[in-house]
């Protein structure tokens, strides 16, 4: 991959800033990473898009007009000044579709090389496919099921098959793309009748190789999970969550039903360009294209026989900021970096507000030390809850960085409005009030973290869970480790049922120390008895030793 080297020193922190510039066909995005030597993991600083169209080329020679030229390389001087002010160490650049299929496109290359002193590579169609897909693994749980990955760029669509485990099973790209299809079918707009249905099947005749060979790959009983990134897809999301009732923050992870997908499709084939401006979710340049970008998502969810669309933010760009920490040995396995990306992003979330990580893997420790003892009696999650618990446990405190007395509070708002990867949005809402409600009262109907809680099984995860954390806390009255361990028992005869626990407390023994003196935790964690009675109608009791 072509670099650009610029600093030698890393930041004093000991973050290493690497910018990435995609150069599309539609648009060229800039991004720019903070990467966490002993994390393994990176986290946006600072993400740009502008609109350059270096697709609408000469209509007779295929090449890059000079107008387009112009935009781009205005753009590319702005990523490469912002960059550089931003204190990175390299600029990773990759040129896709428009430029490595125009007569010109290595004539530009060299020109920005030359002039701007960025060298860029000339990704070639499959490898555009496999960075794609190191960027939806860097963001996006895979789980144990394989996942399609569509991209719908401006001049080409790639479309993945993938599991997350390993290598990707099918890497195509396919020369259809939304500016593309736009410059060559969409001269009359709206689309006539008898022109969309031409056009459906011409997106069809070019997506068939692509979808035949991921087809192919799949094993017996296999029902992929199929994820859409970058434009047409974040502004079909974007559409809908403007129309829905549950509001979100953030697309990534946004779910659309095929049905939806078609509803939506149906609406904006049927607008003027003029009417698709006025949509407050999508921007001009992007209504200008949203047409033909469409009929190629419809079109394959119909073709890979996909009932529901999953929106995932993360693409090519953060795909090279991945290859990058490959190449430079600050990632060892990219598998195992998916298999982690929840505990890197909550890891990444409490550093961000300056928790005390020593304290709060000391408390989620203790937090799932009770959820194994207590089940049957504070709690009866199958599992699920156990990683939202342990997500809480780490984050817990982040509020305190605003406000000691009220950090509960601040908490909610700080993991609410920040950035957890591999969480779905129901997911990051219950981690917020499990952290929210471990402290002070329980949970009220008035309150906003209370209210974002849908369905009823997901309420009482976060009361128990909530309940376990609460316990877990007031354990953890100061700085030194002095308890050990925790036993649960029931209380009350079988036959009139468990009517309380105990917690008994295990003190740390140092080497030829007596044993630490519980009293102070022991207080702490009796205080808890009123809302362990409230919340699970159970007596709580913390013996003496």
């Amino acid at each position: 991959m072509a670099q650009t080297p610029l600093a030698d020193v890393a930041p004093a922190d000991g973050q290493r800033r690497v910018a990435a510039i995609d150069i599309g066909t539609n648009s060229i995005h800039l991004l720019i990473a903070s990467i966490d030597p002993a994390l393994h993991s990176f986290n946006v600083v600072l993400v740009e898009k502008s609109t350059t169209r270096l697709g609408d080329r000469d209509p007779e020679t295929g090449a890059l007009s000079p107008e387009s030229i112009e935009r781009a390389f205005l753009t590319l001087r702005h990523c490469r000044d912002l960059a550089l002010s931003n204190g990175v160490e390299q600029i990773v650049t990759a040129a896709t579709s428009a430029v490595r299929e125009a007569p010109n496109g290595r004539e530009f290359l060299q020109a920005l090389d030359d002039q701007l002193g960025l060298a860029v590579d000339l990704v070639s169609g499959p490898e555009e496919a496999r960075l794609i897909y190191l960027g939806v693994l860097s963001g996006f749980p895979f789980g144990e099921a394989p996942h399609y990955i569509l991209d719908i760029g401006g001049g080409s669509t790639e479309l993945i098959l993938a599991d997350g485990r390993g290598e990707a099973r099918a890497l195509t790209s396919t020369r259809i793309g939304a500016v593309r299809l736009q410059r060559e079918f969409c001269q009359v707009d709206p689309l006539p009748a008898s022109r969309r249905a031409f056009l459906e099947a011409y997106i069809q005749g070019s997506l068939d190789p692509a979808v035949a060979e991921v087809k192919g790959q799949l094993k017996a009983g296999e029902t992929p999970v199929l994820v859409g990134t970058s434009g047409t897809a974040m502004a079909l999301a974007a559409l809908a969550a403007a129309e829905d009732p549950k509001s979100t923050l953030k697309l990534n992870g946004y779910r659309l039903s095929r049905t939806r997908v078609d509803q939506l499709v149906a609406r904006l084939v049927a607008l003027t360009p003029e009417q698709r401006k006025a949509l407050a979710p999508i921007n001009d340049r992007r209504a200008e294209i949203i047409v033909p970008g469409a009929l190629i998502l419809q079109t394959a969810m119909a073709m890979l026989g996909a009932t529901e669309l999953v929106v995932c933010d993360r693409a090519l760009r953060e795909g090279l900021i991945v290859d990058w920490m490959l190449r430079n040995g600050l990632l060892a396995d990219r598998f195992a970096f998916q298999s982690t990306i929840r505990q890197r992003t909550v890891r990444h979330l409490a550093r961000t507000h300056a928790v005390d990580a020593v304290r709060a893997d000391r408390v989620a420790a203790h937090a799932l030390a009770l959820y194994d003892q207590t089940r049957g009696l504070l709690h009866d999650d199958r599992g699920e809850g156990r990683q939202l618990l342990w997500a809480a446990a780490q984050l817990h405190t982040c509020g305190k960085q605003i406000n000691i007395a009220s950090y509960h509070k601040h908490t909610w708002y700080l993991i609410r409005h920040g950035e957890l990867l591999g969480y779905t949005e129901a997911e990051h809402l219950m981690v917020a009030a499990i952290a929210r409600y471990h402290r002070r009262g329980l949970p009220k109907k008035r309150h906003e973290s209370w209210q974002v809680i849908e369905g009823r099984e997901n309420r009482q995860t976060v009361s128990s869970m909530a309940l376990l954390l609460r316990l877990a806390a007031a354990l953890d009255r100061r700085p030194a480790a002095v308890v050990a361990g925790l036993e649960v028992e029931a209380e009350g005869s079988r036959s009139a049922g468990t009517t309380g626990l105990a917690v008994r407390l295990l003190p740390t023994v140092a080497a030829g120390e007596t044993p630490a003196d519980l009293s102070l935790e022991r207080w702490s964690l009796r205080s808890c008895a009123p809302a362990v009675l409230e919340a699970s109608d159970l007596r709580l009791r913390v013996p003496e030793p």
